[in-house]
């Protein structure tokens, strides 16, 4: 007789679009902890709070300072606690994708060796928020298509 042991899946139940924005709000987690590991995070030593100054590279690749790190750690805190809802998870992924491509625009149009830059953005940061906007936004649409919105 085959024994089948049920087991009970947290995302059973949920909107589609619940499960979505909660997926993307731990990736927002995850980055901003990788940011504060050393090996991760190239030329850690050179981590700065804020600013073009900080040297420190996210995989080599993605400019990050200790405040570009927490804004990570904040907006998945902000997703998790959003994706609690449809109509909040939708905000958030419509929302945070409209922030993402207004942060693109910010980097595409500030000089990255300038003080305004004080996130810090590199042209690497600029083109990846720039999918994370058009992506975040699609899936909060995909995800609501023709739903009633709760």
């Amino acid at each position: 007789m085959a024994h089948s042991r049920a087991r009970h899946n947290p995302a059973d139940g949920k909107a589609l679009v619940r499960r979505v924005a909660a997926a993307v709000a731990v990736l927002f987690l995850l980055i901003g902890l990788l940011g504060f590991v050393p090996g991760i995070t190239s030329n850690f030593g050179e981590l700065r709070f804020a600013g073009h100054q900080s040297e420190a590279n996210l995989l080599g690749l993605f400019q990050v300072s200790v405040l570009h790190n927490l804004v990570h750690l904040l907006f998945g805190v902000a997703g998790l606690a959003l994706a609690r809802t449809v109509s909040g998870a939708r905000a958030y992924l419509v929302g945070g994708g409209a922030i993402y491509l207004v942060l693109w625009l910010y980097g595409v149009v500030v000089e990255h060796d300038s003080g305004a830059n004080f996130i810090p953005l590199n042209d690497a940061d600029d083109w990846l928020h720039f999918f994370l906007g058009v992506g975040m936004i699609a899936l909060g649409v995909l995800t609501t298509r023709g739903r009633a919105r709760r």
